[in-house]
């Protein structure tokens, strides 16, 4: 094999690790309500991550931004919501005011 074709290969094979065109991945991040409670109550996040809420709770919960967004999430249900601008927000449920957390999106 030519030096120039090792010189190459040898490139090909080292981007990969260098990071080199790699795209920061999505994730899901899941926040279970059970017992008129959010858990993880503090999220951080990523613009893009999406949010599985899962409600195991017999009654509807929601995640309520006042003044921003609100996801309703019917009982036993799980919904998702696509996190898509950086934010840091407090969200509560709407039916239950004492149902707290705190939500941290940041820009990749």
């Amino acid at each position: 094999m030519s030096t120039r074709r090792r010189l190459w290969l040898a490139i090909i094979l080292i981007l990969p690790i260098c990071g080199a065109g790699a795209q920061a991945r999505a994730e899901t991040i899941r926040v279970t309500i059970d017992r008129l409670t959010f858990s993880p109550a503090v999220i951080t996040a990523t613009v893009g991550d999406t949010i599985e809420w899962i409600n195991k709770d017999p009654i509807a919960h929601t995640a309520t931004v006042k003044g921003a967004w609100e996801v309703m999430i019917p009982a036993k249900k799980t919904v998702t919501q696509q996190l898509d601008q950086a934010e840091a927000v407090d969200f509560y449920c709407r039916f239950h005011p004492n149902m707290k957390g705190r939500l941290t999106v940041e820009s990749d």
